[in-house]
């Protein structure tokens, strides 16, 4: 998901750079309004799209990013804890972001109907006419067109005239329609900025039809001489607005942009092409993996400085993961395609658990607190585990990593093609170093204050969680407050942990 909201802002980023640097000083009204409305919905799209042509162009990934290994179950529950906060938090607010801005387009609306029926009306063939007392001012919302009553006896026939266009080009939708986003997408800076550019064309649209019967002075001076006390709403069609003015002018008295430059709007072929090749790309690599069961506390790109320290691994005859036609098989596994890909991942985990050290860690006088080794291994093409490198805090804890994963027995290499090939891995081993305990209270002097563990509905320790293989876990659930009291009484008052063993 945050992947989808980081393409969506850039993809919106670059449709607005092309739209400011090259189409919006021409005078295309129509197709630069087009392109205002269609690009933001691209954005929206493209991300989506997942295009087999563009997958085998862009390059692969080399490596496989294996589950993340916790040696002690304890640690994966308190991080599933933190994360479900963190991400119950994020969308808590992104839906108080919603209402909240859903309530302000509500409060604009009732304010816009307040004036129609509270003000004095005019019914005219295709327009209505609002007559305000109090407000200075002149703008269009639908088929309706407020006007100051001044203005209406001084028949100021231009501002009606500028605001019937807007009416007769149902102007109104668009500026509901980056209403709409905006709810949505709220948090979206973009969205701001696209109704900015829709509002300032919609003005040149009026103003370009309105000259054309009008005298420019006459129409530059009474742009100049008015100030218009106008709405503080974002979706109607002002008819002054001091920001917009000058720009106004500008677009007034520019000539007619010549017709070869709407080839500017080729522009969009290319920067649609690389949109599609990034997203493409990124789906590609998430592709990968489809055969990996990930769980809920996968390792996957999490520590990228790590990384490429050992990415030094050497490539010859390693072939990209995705175009594996047979993966590795692990000794004694059986099925199919992917049912060998998880039998693979899952004994990798197994043996990985079974026979790393982590005491060592304490041994080396390590701070307490989660701990991370970032192993990188490849299985070859006769099924030895060669080059194996390793990243963690310690060169003992790099060297118990790579003891660990040399151990591994011999596999079935992968085949691609008909021919052997060798297949490059990443794996990501967890532990928690733990100091000094004194009755009740940890190494760093603070109260120590367990939660209630729940193992198939009967009650265990935390030694007897921390006993259990992460790899049988099914399913944890973390309830506190009165939730846990309700359920497990005075015995839940420091939390409920709830884990369910795979049959």
């Amino acid at each position: 998901m945050i992947n989808y909201i980081i393409q969506l802002l850039l993809f919106q980023t670059l449709f607005l750079a092309v739209y400011d640097l090259f189409l919006q000083k021409e005078t295309f009204f129509k197709w630069n309004r087009i392109y205002l409305l269609v690009t933001p919905m691209l954005s929206f799209i493209i991300p989506l799209l997942k295009l087999e042509s563009f997958r085998q162009t862009v390059p692969q990934d080399y490596m496989v990013y294996l589950p993340e290994v916790v040696i002690n179950p304890q640690v994966l529950i308190e991080k599933s804890s933190s994360l479900e906060i963190i991400f119950g938090a994020a969308s808590i607010i992104f839906y108080v972001g919603i209402g909240l801005f859903f309530i302000l387009f509500l409060i604009r609306l009732t304010k816009i109907l307040k004036l129609i029926f509270s003000s004095k009306s005019i019914k005219k063939d295709n327009y209505t006419l609002i007559v305000l007392d109090e407000k200075q001012s002149a703008f269009s919302f639908f088929n309706y067109i407020f006007i100051n009553n001044n203005l209406l006896e001084n028949q100021d026939l231009q501002i009606i005239q500028h605001e019937l266009i807007h009416c007769k080009h149902r102007h109104s939708l668009d500026l509901l329609y980056f209403e709409l986003l905006k709810i949505v997408l709220w948090f979206n800076p973009m969205v701001y900025v696209y109704q900015k550019r829709i509002t300032l064309l919609h003005e040149y649209i009026s103003d370009a039809e309105v000259v054309k019967e009008t005298d420019k002075i006459e129409y530059f001076s009474k742009l100049l001489a008015e100030t218009f006390n106008v709405e503080n709403i974002s979706f109607i069609n002002q008819f002054f607005k001091h920001s917009l003015i000058k720009k106004r002018i500008v677009m007034i008295t520019k000539e007619k942009s010549q017709k070869i430059k709407q080839l500017k709007y080729l522009l969009v072929a290319p920067l649609l092409l690389s949109m599609l090749l990034l997203s493409s790309f990124e789906s590609n690599s998430i592709e990968n993996l489809k055969n990996i069961p990930l769980g809920n506390d996968t390792f996957f790109k999490e520590d990228t400085a790590a990384l490429k320290t050992l990415d030094s691994i050497k490539q010859e005859n390693v072939v990209p993961f995705a175009l594996i036609e047979n993966a590795p098989v692990f000794p004694d596994c059986v099925g199919d395609e992917e049912k060998l890909r998880t039998c693979l991942q899952e004994k990798i985990a197994n043996h990985v658990s079974a026979n790393f050290n982590p005491g060592l860690a304490k041994e080396l006088g390590l701070k307490t607190g989660l701990k991370k080794v970032f192993v990188m291994f490849i299985i070859d093409d006769e099924g030895n585990i060669i080059d194996v490198q390793a990243k963690a805090p310690h060169k003992k804890l790099e060297e118990e990593a790579i003891r660990v994963i040399n151990s591994l027995p011999k596999m079935t290499p992968g085949i691609n093609k008909g021919k052997m090939v060798g297949v490059k891995y990443s794996l990501p081993i967890a532990f928690m170093v733990e100091g000094e305990k004194q009755e009740g209270i940890d190494a760093n002097n603070e109260s120590k204050v367990n939660p209630l563990y729940i193992l198939d509905g009967k009650e265990i320790s935390k030694e007897e969680l921390n006993k259990i293989d992460a790899k049988i876990i099914k399913s944890m659930n973390v309830i506190k407050g009165e939730e846990a009291l309700k359920k497990y009484g005075d015995k839940g008052k420091n939390g409920v942990v709830e884990i369910v063993i795979k049959q």
